[in-house]
């Protein structure tokens, strides 16, 4: 493999950007004989000449502004590594890649995500649905900024993470308007029969709801099961059944899918967390998402 000497090339660099070895020796504070060897290397290196004379300056060859374009672009990228190691504003997007557990829905992982394309500075943002079991071991190699997922990371996972309590509330249940017109009455006697949309059986809620029919003494028809929370509303929307609703998006949902609630519980709590590869949160769209959950999503 043949390799490219970078401090060779940092020195073109500085000579083509300035216009002559002289004024490069000012910046780079090296002696002239010291720049125009490393040139000579680096043109040896590359099998080409890079600069020739001109009057009384050096001007690019036509393969010297090639290799000056990409010396410029290896050198910017260098400048923003070396920014964002250090917490430092850079000229480009800021690139922000989260992953959202399947269960999560769509309406509150938007309001969540919505604080970091808020920040001050341009962010490029790239979302990834999974199970959260992938989406933890891509945490882990640090191919994901942030998780956010209905449950902390799971006790005996070999993956080095910290969980960020975002908020919790209660549980709506709603319909289609007029099977919510039947059922509200009794609530939650009322469900005892009732056709019911739920999400799969691995998921926190549903664990959660299970148990609280089962404290209620209500059995309802569970006429079908999801992955994709959307998919389950708009089931609910088509008047199947009954669904759940996460108190803090029961407006959004309403708006949406044009439902109605046929009474709500505290004791059935759904919980968000984010998750992240350290404890002290550093990401500026990690900290704004986590701050706007806080102070008023769930606040």
């Amino acid at each position: 493999m043949e390799w490219l000497n970078y401090h060779h090339l940092l020195y073109f660099w500085v000579v083509a950007r300035e216009g002559s070895i002289a004024k490069a020796t000012r910046e780079l504070r090296l002696a002239q004989p010291t720049i125009s060897g490393q040139l000579r290397m680096l043109e040896r290196s590359l099998g080409t000449k890079l600069l020739k004379r001109e009057g009384r300056g050096l001007v690019l060859t036509d393969m010297g502004r090639l290799v000056y374009r990409y010396a410029d672009e290896i050198f910017s990228i260098g400048r923003e590594l070396m920014d964002t190691v250090k917490d430092r504003p850079t000229g480009r997007p800021l690139r922000f890649t989260v992953g959202i557990a399947d269960a999560i829905p769509k309406l509150i992982a938007y309001r969540l995500i919505e604080a970091a394309l808020k920040l001050p500075e341009p962010v490029h943002l790239i979302c990834r649905e999974d199970q959260p079991a992938r989406l933890l071991a891509e945490l882990a190699l640090h191919e994901l900024d942030l998780v956010i997922s209905d449950a902390p990371v799971p006790p005996g996972v070999s993956v080095k993470a910290f969980n960020h309590l975002l908020g919790e509330c209660g549980v709506a249940f709603h319909a289609a308007p007029a099977m919510a017109k039947r059922l509200t009455k009794g609530f939650p006697r009322s469900l005892d029969g009732a056709p019911m949309l739920l999400p799969t059986e691995h998921t926190t809620l549903r664990r959660a709801l299970d148990q609280w029919f089962d404290v209620s003494g209500v059995r309802p028809k569970v006429v079908a099961e999801f992955d994709d929370m959307a998919l389950l509303k708009t089931f609910g929307q088509s008047g199947v059944g009954v669904f759940p609703v996460p108190l803090v998006i029961e407006e959004q949902t309403i708006a949406q899918y044009g439902s109605r609630r046929l009474g709500f519980t505290e004791d059935v709590r759904e919980r968000f967390y984010a998750i992240s590869a350290e404890r002290r949160l550093k990401h500026p769209a990690v900290v704004a998402i986590c701050d706007l959950a806080r102070e008023k999503i769930f606040g």
